[in-house]
C-alpha cells in the first residue's frame, strides 16, 4: 500500500507540475456525481455510513500520517467543524496508513474532532483512485459531489465554497 501511494504521490506531483498529462487509470472528476457509498467503522468502532449525513454538507477528507499537507489542513478542519457544525457541517476523515496505532496517535495529538475511518486501497479506487494526498470532497446535503480538491489546497478558498454550500439550503 505504501509503496502504490509513493508513486501515486510522485504521479500527483508530476501532474501538477505539468511534466505529463496523464496517467495510465486515471480517472475523471467526480464533480456533480453522488459520492460513492462509504460504510466503515472509524477508529472508535463506530459505524460510520456516508449516507446517514444526507442534510448535511460533508467535507470528505483522505489523508495519511506521513502527509505533511495534511497534518497542516487537519487542524483548520478541527476549527471549521466547531464553528460550523450548527449549521450543517460534517467532516469526515478517511486515513490511507497501514498502521491503525499511528493514526490514533496523530488524532490524538491534533485533537481530531470528526469521525476517522481507516481507507483502503478498495475505497480509493472509488473515490477515483487516490493520486497523491490530501484528497478533499465537499459532498452537498443531497450526497452530490459539489468540488473535489488535489494537494496542498488553499484553505481559503476551500473554506469559501464550503461556507457557500452552507448557505445553500
Amino acid at each position: 500500500m505504501r509503496a502504490l501511494l509513493r508513486y501515486c504521490l510522485l504521479a500527483g506531483l508530476l501532474l501538477g507540475l505539468g511534466l505529463c498529462g496523464s496517467l495510465p487509470g486515471m480517472a475523471g472528476t467526480l464533480v456533480n456525481k453522488t459520492a460513492p457509498q462509504i460504510a466503515l467503522r472509524d477508529l472508535g468502532g463506530n459505524a460510520l455510513n456516508l449516507r446517514s449525513y444526507r442534510g448535511k454538507v460533508v467535507l470528505l477528507n483522505f489523508w495519511a500520517t506521513w502527509c505533511a499537507p495534511c497534518q497542516i489542513e487537519m487542524p483548520q478542519f478541527v476549527e471549521w467543524q466547531q464553528r460550523y457544525a450548527g449549521r450543517g457541517l460534517q467532516i469526515v476523515g478517511i486515513s490511507m496508513d497501514d498502521d491503525p496505532a499511528l493514526v490514533v496517535s496523530l488524532r490524538k495529538k491534533l485533537k481530531l474532532n470528526y469521525p476517522v475511518a481507516m481507507g483502503d486501497e478498495k475505497l480509493g479506487a472509488l473515490y477515483g483512485g487516490i493520486l497523491g494526498l490530501p484528497v478533499t470532497y465537499l459532498i452537498d446535503r443531497t450526497g452530490t459531489v459539489r468540488a473535489e480538491y488535489h494537494g496542498e489546497t488553499d484553505l481559503k478558498a476551500l473554506e469559501s465554497d464550503l461556507t457557500r454550500m452552507l448557505d445553500q439550503r
